[in-house]
């Protein structure tokens, strides 16, 4: 799918049409930065980027709370812009630009929220759910429910710290390499239908380690086989010694009654307990989660960024916008686990009802038998095995747990196992599409850099990752910037080789900091070779002479021209 069209539209009103080509597409700012008084920021060049990535599936925040917009009125004033006047995105997709029949995607979407939102695909309306999914099948052909959409284009679309300091791990640093393993082999081509139940599995048996953790503080498997044997042989010898008292039947009966509800109250401790420390489990990991949320004098940390923003004028991404998006992560993972408590609160409240009901009971025939003259002797009898029945109850619970977890965690990693064999007995297959996209990864970076940059594929415990290095040694960091751009135009001529579906555009931004050498070869040689679209925001005066901007321009913005016009 190729970019064709982005419209910024107010009701009835055209705001901007940005048309796309193949090719090279420059959004121009002209401001003359040799002028102090002028401001190469401000003029929403990376926000094309942005509204971009809204459109597909983003969140759209980093459009108003960018540090573009680094006052704090200019992000209420764009906010204020967009939302109140029901400012509306299309963005539209194209299979072939030549091909005036070939496939569309359209795609509507506003900042206003509920009711009030627009999210539309080709004139359908989706939810948040849906949206996303919707586009993973029209794109990509897939409906499988990992990668996801936004991961599997995250490179594509670099305008945010990760994606334009990394070149594979595109993605948020808490990134497990589990979905980093089943992105990796997404964009390979090689199917893992198992990658979304790999993921939930070792979930599932992290959840059993912690269980097992808790349990090994009260005791272990042996020794509570080994107490369970010296319980059940002192009931027997109690209850032999029981049956020797003659008793009268209602006296027989009412005992019963009183070791009927005595197991019962047993019972209903054991589950309360185990609910409870199933109930502790998920507070344990919210306290970690909370304590995780960072909260700091935002106010201090602004001046030290306004120091380094003096020194580096072209910092991308606040302190504070870093601090909030890290929160939401935390916030996210904290509302799913805290999803089980109310349902868990619940059960406590009704099983600590029943419990009383019996305590109440219990406390009825102890009086009555006492009441009817118990012998001395006997009712010592039936206080220990009341709390030898008592103490067997609750090993045969902990045993009972034991059992579980060690089951379920022998289930889960047999099924693990299973998945693993599957994924390695694709390792040829790896390795054969590595070689393909090496070939054009190396050809790329060999013309930027007379330096062949290698990917590999590296296999632990927990399963693939990619990795890349330089056939003579270290990479510089002066040129992480090239090796980026080259694996992903690589990586467009190596899924057009092996049929993959893909996006035939790339979004960089802070191309600049790209030698002039690189640039130049970049949009006058390589770019020129590959059917893609190479989408690019820069200052004018930044771009080496040699460079036809008019030729690749696509969008000129200035202070007097804003993107929104506001």
């Amino acid at each position: 799918m190729f970019l064709k069209a982005l419209k910024i539209e107010n009701g009835d009103s055209l705001i901007r049409e940005i048309p796309f080509h193949p090719g090279i597409n420059l959004i121009v700012d002209e401001t003359n930065t040799s002028d102090r008084k002028e401001s190469g920021n401000n003029v929403g060049k990376t926000t094309v980027l942005r509204l971009i990535d809204f459109c597909l599936a983003g969140k759209g925040e980093n459009i108003y709370k960018d540090p573009e917009f680094k006052d704090k009125s200019n992000n209420q004033i764009v906010e204020g812009f967009l939302k109140n006047n029901n400012i509306i995105i299309t963005l539209i997709l194209k299979e072939d630009l030549e091909i005036t029949l070939s496939k569309e995607i359209t795609i509507r979407r506003n900042f206003l929220p509920r009711k009030q939102k627009i999210q539309e695909i080709n004139g359908d309306e989706y939810n948040n759910d849906e949206f996303p999914k919707k586009l993973k099948e029209l794109i990509f052909n897939s409906s499988s429910s990992k990668p996801t959409f936004r991961q599997i284009i995250s490179k594509n679309i670099r305008d945010e710290k990760n994606r334009l300091q990394n070149t594979v791990k595109v993605l948020h640093p808490t990134t497990t390499m589990e979905e980093y393993e089943a992105l990796y082999l997404f964009w390979l081509g090689i199917p893992a239908d198992n990658s979304a139940r790999k993921q939930k599995i070792l979930s599932q048996i992290k959840i059993e380690e912690n269980l097992q953790k808790r349990l090994r503080k009260e005791s272990n498997y042996s020794r509570i086989e080994q107490a369970l044997i010296i319980i059940n042989r002192n009931i027997s010898e109690l209850e032999e010694k029981r049956k020797s008292f003659n008793l009268n039947e209602n006296y027989e009966n009412d005992l019963n009654e009183l070791n009927f509800s005595k197991r019962e109250i047993n019972k209903l401790s054991t589950h309360i307990s185990q609910l409870q420390l199933r109930r502790e489990l998920i507070l344990e990991s919210k306290s970690e989660l909370e304590n995780e949320i960072v909260e700091v004098n935002t106010d201090q940390i602004k001046l030290l960024y306004n120091e380094a923003k003096a020194l580096i004028p072209n910092l991308q991404k606040s302190f504070e916008d870093t601090l909030t998006f890290h929160n939401q992560m935390i916030q996210q993972k904290l509302d799913f686990i805290l999803k089980e408590l109310p349902a868990l609160d619940e059960d406590i409240k009704e099983l600590k009802r029943l419990l009383y009901t019996f305590r109440e009971i219990e406390k009825s025939y102890t009086v009555k038998l006492k009441k009817a003259g118990a012998l001395d002797e006997l009712q010592k009898i039936i206080e220990e095995l009341n709390l030898s029945y008592e103490q067997r109850g609750n090993l045969e619970e902990q045993k009972r747990m034991w059992d579980t977890t060690i089951f379920t965690q022998r289930e889960l990693s047999d099924e693990l196992d299973s998945i693993n064999k599957g994924i390695d007995s694709k390792d040829d297959l790896i390795k054969e599409r590595i070689t393909v996209f090496n070939k054009y990864f190396s050809a790329i970076s060999s013309r930027l850099y007379n330096e062949q940059f290698i990917l590999s594929p590296d296999k632990n415990d927990r399963g693939y990752e990619l990795n890349i290095s330089s056939i003579s040694g270290n990479l510089g960091t002066g040129k992480k910037k090239g090796q980026i751009a080259a694996f992903d135009l690589a990586y467009i001529l190596f899924a057009q080789e092996m049929e993959i579906d893909h996006l035939h555009f790339i979004m960089h931004d802070q191309i600049e900091n790209v030698h002039d050498n690189q640039i130049t070869s970049l949009l006058t040689e390589i770019i020129s070779g590959i059917n893609c679209q190479y989408i690019l925001p820069v200052l004018q005066d930044k771009l080496p002479a040699d460079i036809d901007i008019d030729q690749y321009k696509i969008l000129s913005l200035s202070q007097s021209d804003k993107l929104f016009k506001i």
